[in-house]
């Protein structure tokens, strides 16, 4: 029987299936996915078939093909993987300037991994009532940042409903990631959305300026209108995976598009004479920002590791 990976909570995986039942399901034997290392060879979104029980649970015995998926290694100095969601229409990363902090080398990490992996993503920008001075600026700067670049931006107030609306119109009839850092206010988003989930909302660490962990497993939500999203736990760092050095480059569109200009085919964008990348950052047709989170993720290739911060 076929069926839809809808939640995930370690060891479990509750399996939607075609004539609409919720059967709790375990992967069969020593069942892996080919060729990835990873914490869980299943994830949300996953469509698999599986083999009913006589008490009414089920083994998943195979998994049909992603057509994508989101991924991120696993933990400080892992080599092992672990998939976010799969067989996306798009995700939607939710960024808050302050309360807490969203630094950009996150998001354009976030940001690459979902090029590399064909998932549109768009940011969505929080908590914008709370911003003042120097915040409504950083927020106005980053907006004019990432829209340049081709990635779409919105505001939202989740608490006032603002912005709300529209929001949801480009939720329906699609499979959304909802990710982004603990206390950005996932599920407060989601509980004004689809009445009566009732998600538990956190709070911010006024010392640390950081969200507490509210979402403990990842869910696929059905919304009201049609489409589901899928609710993860905030992620603290975001550490790139399954990327070769040369081809980081390619998954910055705007530091892509200047490379065919550079002098030499195997430019890394760093030292090299004749490259139009480092002349486009010194002209400022690249930002510092985005050319630093392009060196970061280097960094990881050439160390093998990354700093949970990012």
């Amino acid at each position: 029987m076929r069926g839809l990976v809808i939640k995930n909570t370690g060891s479990w995986y509750t399996v939607r299936t075609e004539d609409g039942r919720d059967i709790e399901s375990k992967i069969k034997g020593n069942f892996r996915l080919k060729d990835i290392r990873s914490t869980n060879p299943i994830a949300v979104g996953d469509r698999v078939v599986i083999d009913i029980n006589q008490e009414g649970t089920a083994f998943i015995s195979e998994i049909e093909d992603r057509k994508n998926y989101i991924i991120r290694r696993a933990s400080n100095l892992s080599k092992q993987s672990h998939i976010i969601a799969a067989n996306l229409d798009q995700a939607m990363l939710i960024v808050t300037v302050n309360y807490p902090i969203t630094t950009t080398i996150f998001i354009d990490r976030f940001l690459a991994t979902a090029e590399a992996y064909r998932v549109p993503v768009k940011l969505v920008f929080n908590k914008v009532d709370r911003y003042r001075g120097e915040d409504r600026e950083c927020l106005e700067e980053l907006i004019k940042l990432y829209t340049k670049i081709g990635y779409p931006c919105s505001k939202l107030c989740a608490r006032t409903g603002e912005g709300l609306d529209e929001l949801k119109a480009e939720l329906k009839d699609k499979i959304t990631l909802l990710s982004g850092h603990s206390g950005v206010g996932k599920s407060t988003i989601i509980n004004t959305m689809v009445p009566g989930v009732n998600l538990r909302t956190g709070t911010i660490s006024e010392y640390h300026n950081k969200g507490m962990h509210t979402t403990t497993f990842s869910e696929m939500i059905p919304l009201p209108d049609g489409g589901y999203i899928i609710d993860t736990p905030g992620i603290k760092g975001f550490g790139t995976i399954e990327m070769e050095g040369a081809e980081v480059s390619h998954y910055f569109p705007e530091i892509f598009s200047f490379s065919s200009e550079c002098k030499f085919s195997n430019c890394s964008h760093r030292h090299e004479p004749g490259c139009a990348v480092l002349k486009a950052v010194e002209n400022h047709r690249i930002s510092e920002s985005r050319y630093k989170s392009y060196l970061n993720i280097l960094d990881d290739k050439e160390e093998s590791k990354y700093r949970e911060e990012y």
